[in-house]
């Protein structure tokens, strides 16, 4: 027999973050039965607890989320960003600065790799490019924002030993990456459903949302990229995951293929407004 408190929850986490656990119930038990033990609740009462408690949330994100990265993470995307994207928005841009969204950072490998490569352009001063970091989960922005990580760390698989050297110095049996990296990123709480929050990010030229889109179903993927098309300047660039793919989906981006990888940039008409309501 099926738990009704176990199904009402799965839908309230599908309408809270887009993760969907209906066909996945099982493991949605597996990942909370932990924690409703210690609370001494069932899955239906722990949906109330989640109603009258808030703050329960950021324990449940860090339980359902998986925050597998690294450094240097599709480095061929990366290079394209740094070496082709930017040095183009640089000289459209010149009166400001180039804005970079880091969607779903996790643990912060991702958004300070990108200011690692820019660092290595040496083509942009200090201050023309502003990187903006967000994550659902509060305990891997954390760890982001101090910028310590383990040296056995599952981290630094791919990082160049000269990037390693160069912009880490080893600290408490791990490296801490430096304060010049550290500044150019801001990172922030956010959860790519909430509109509010989504719209406060302001408008970017660049945006990574790198393997999120494969915990999505296509209704909610839909949603997050119409969201996201909205933060775009005309004409900006989104990287998704090699696994990812919108080309079909018809939300107002083109598809630019380079020689090793592919990305999009946005394509909207003069006065057009490309938004997803489905959900």
């Amino acid at each position: 027999m099926q738990d009704e408190g176990l199904v009402r929850l799965s839908q309230i986490i599908y309408d809270h973050c887009g993760l969907r656990y209906s066909d996945r119930l099982s493991t949605l038990e597996q990942k909370v039965s932990k924690r409703v033990l210690e609370l001494g609740l069932s899955h239906q009462k722990y949906c109330d607890y989640l109603k009258v408690t808030p703050i329960e949330w950021d324990v449940l994100v860090e339980l359902l989320t998986i925050n597998e990265t690294y450094f240097y993470r599709e480095e061929n995307q990366l290079k394209e960003c740094v070496s082709v994207v930017l040095p183009h928005l640089k000289q459209k841009f010149r009166s400001r600065p180039i804005r970079i969204w880091s969607a779903a950072c996790s643990t912060g490998e991702e958004p300070y790799t990108l200011a690692m490569l820019i660092q290595e352009m040496e083509q942009f001063p200090s201050g023309s490019i502003e990187i903006i970091a967000t994550d659902i989960n509060k305990k891997v922005l954390q760890k982001a924002e101090n910028g310590w990580y383990h040296r056995g760390s599952f981290a630094f698989r791919r990082i160049p030993e000269v990037l390693l050297k160069k912009y880490f110095s080893e600290e408490d049996g791990g490296y801490q990456i430096n304060t010049s990296i550290r500044k150019m990123v801001r990172f922030q709480h956010l959860n790519l459903l909430n509109e509010e929050k989504v719209a406060q990010v302001g408008e970017v030229d660049v945006i990574f949302c790198r393997n999120v889109l494969i915990y999505f179903d296509q209704e909610t993927i839909k949603w997050v990229i119409s969201s996201l098309h909205q933060n775009l300047a005309p004409d900006g660039y989104l990287f998704l995951g090699h696994a990812e793919s919108i080309t079909d989906l018809s939300l107002g981006f083109q598809k630019v293929d380079s020689d090793k990888t592919f990305y999009y940039r946005k394509e909207t008409k003069q006065n057009e407004t490309i938004w997803c309501t489905s959900r």
